[in-house]
């Protein structure tokens, strides 16, 4: 099936989560994926598996690059009706590879962020909740359209259960490099 490049991109990110230094190439791509991410974007998505299959939702979001380190935020909420559902990412890269939360985490009743890796254009991150494990993938489509999917291990296999695609809808602004 069309999952080995995602199956790829985690056993990444679990290698790059057993190192313990970063290459300054790799700190560079990944402050520049996440300086992309920054600004408001707003799209559709929809409930691809499970109980809620075929449950369309809509999503606004604020995204911020981290200040004081490689990370980044996404704060907002998605709605279905009339209904609207808080939704949040904290993720930054630690000592020993990607860590954070989605929602509350999983002592609360999100999951947690327990590693990762960035390429140019998209980023994959293993999340886990008790037996629960799976990937959270953001795909930049340019500059202004970010597509998001979350899936889930089912066995031995990785199956979409989420996915929304995002415009964005007003530009941040982006740190620069100060030249005196």
């Amino acid at each position: 099936m069309c999952h080995l490049p995602l199956r790829l991109a985690i056993l990444s990110a679990a290698a790059l989560a057993a190192g313990s230094s970063v290459p300054a190439a790799a700190y560079d791509r990944d402050l520049a994926f996440f300086e992309r991410v920054a600004g408001r974007w707003s799209g559709a998505g929809e409930i691809v598996a499970g109980k809620y299959k075929g449950t369309k939702f809509v999503c606004d979001f604020d995204g911020s690059a981290r200040e004081d380190g490689v990370g980044m935020a996404l704060d907002g909420g998605c709605r279905v009706g009339l209904f609207n559902q808080p939704m949040s990412a904290s993720i930054e890269r630690a000592q020993s590879g990607f860590r954070g939360t989605f929602m509350d985490g999983a002592a609360g009743n999100g999951l947690d962020v327990v590693g990762g890796v960035v390429k140019d254009q998209y980023a994959v991150f293993a999340i886990h909740r008790n037996e629960l494990t799976g990937a959270m993938r953001a795909q930049l489509d340019g500059p202004d359209t970010m597509a998001v999917t979350i899936s889930v291990h089912v066995e031995d296999e990785l199956v979409p259960v989420i996915g929304v695609t995002l415009k964005r809808t007003e530009p941040s602004a982006v740190s620069s490099v100060r030249r005196d």
